[in-house]
C-alpha cells in the first residue's frame, strides 16, 4: 500500500547512513595495516638563523598591519607570511640568496635508499612546486626512475598506469591537491608527506591513494616535519583545532575570519 511504501522509504532514509558507515568499516577491516610516523628534521645553523630572521620579520610586519587595518584586511599579508615560512622551513633554497641546503631533502633520500633497494614503490606528496623540483633533481642525480604530476600535467591516467605497471619506476612525485583524490596507486606501499597541510583529512586522502582495495602490503606513511618551525605548529593545530584546518593556505576567507591575534601569536611563536 501507499502507507507501507512511505514507511519503507522512511526506514531506508534512516538506516542508509549506518549501512554506508558499516560498508566503509568492512572495507577498512579487509585492508592491510597502515603504519603512520612523524619524522622530525633538524635545521642546520644557517637554516635556523635564516628561518628565525624571517619569522621575526613577519611577526613585526603582521603586528603593524593588524594594528592599522585589523585581521580581516590583513588576510593577504597573513597568507603570504604563512606560505613563505612554510617554504623556508622545507626548501630554503628557493627563498635564500645564500647556499642554504634543505636537510629535509637529504633526510628523505637517506630513507628512500633502503626502501628502493628492497623493491618498494613510493609516493611523495608536497605542497610546493619548488619542493617537487628539488626532489626530482635529487632523484635524477641518484638515477632513480620517477614520475612527476602537478596541476599542469596532461593525461594523468597515463602516468598512473605507467607507475602501476612499470617495475622500473620507483617514485611518483605529486602535489597534494592533484594527487590527493581520484587516483588508484596501490603498487606503492610507502608514502611521504614532504610538508604538512593545514587539513589532515587532505593528507589522509593522499595516503589512501595506496591504502585502498587492491593493496596487498602494509602501507607505511611518513610525515616530514622541520623542528622549531611553523610546520610543528601545523601539526599541533591538526590535532587540537580542527575548526581551523584548511582555511589559511587554502584561502578560505570564511575560515580566516576565525583567526585571532592569539592564533597568530601561537603559529608564529
Amino acid at each position: 500500500t501507499e502507507a507501507d511504501e512511505e514507511v519503507a522509504h522512511l526506514l531506508k532514509a534512516k538506516i542508509t547512513p549506518f549501512l554506508l558507515r558499516r560498508l566503509k568499516q568492512d572495507v577498512l577491516k579487509d585492508l592491510p595495516a597502515k603504519q603512520e610516523q612523524v619524522i622530525y628534521v633538524d635545521m642546520d645553523e644557517a637554516h635556523k638563523k635564516f628561518y628565525n630572521e624571517k619569522r621575526d620579520y613577519y611577526t613585526q610586519l603582521l603586528d603593524q598591519q593588524i594594528a592599522a587595518n585589523g585581521i580581516q584586511q590583513s588576510r593577504f599579508v597573513i597568507l603570504q607570511a604563512f606560505n613563505d615560512l612554510r617554504q623556508i622551513a622545507s626548501v630554503p633554497e628557493f627563498k635564500s640568496d645564500n647556499a642554504i641546503i634543505s636537510t629535509k631533502v637529504e633526510n628523505l633520500f637517506g630513507m628512500l635508499g633502503d626502501i628502493i633497494l628492497n623493491g618498494h614503490k613510493v609516493l611523495i606528496f608536497a605542497n610546493f612546486l619548488g619542493s617537487l623540483d628539488l626532489i626530482s633533481a635529487k632523484a635524477d642525480e641518484l638515477e632513480y626512475e620517477h614520475l612527476v604530476m602537478t596541476g599542469s600535467t596532461q593525461n594523468r591516467q597515463k602516468l598512473v598506469d605507467r607507475f602501476q605497471n612499470d617495475k622500473s619506476i620507483k617514485l611518483f612525485l605529486m602535489t597534494l591537491k592533484v594527487g590527493g583524490v581520484g587516483l588508484n596507486l596501490t603498487e606503492a606501499d610507502y608514502v611521504f608527506i614532504f610538508d604538512p597541510w593545514w587539513n589532515k583529512a587532505a593528507e589522509n586522502q593522499a595516503v589512501d591513494r595506496t591504502h585502498r582495495i587492491g593493496q596487498k602490503n602494509t602501507v607505511f606513511s611518513y610525515k616530514m616535519i622541520t623542528k622549531d618551525t611553523i610546520e610543528e605548529k601545523i601539526l599541533e593545530l591538526q590535532a587540537q583545532k580542527q575548526d581551523m584546518t584548511d582555511m589559511i593556505i587554502g584561502g578560505d576567507e570564511g575560515g580566516l575570519k576565525q583567526l585571532t591575534s592569539a592564533d597568530l601569536e601561537y603559529i608564529l611563536g
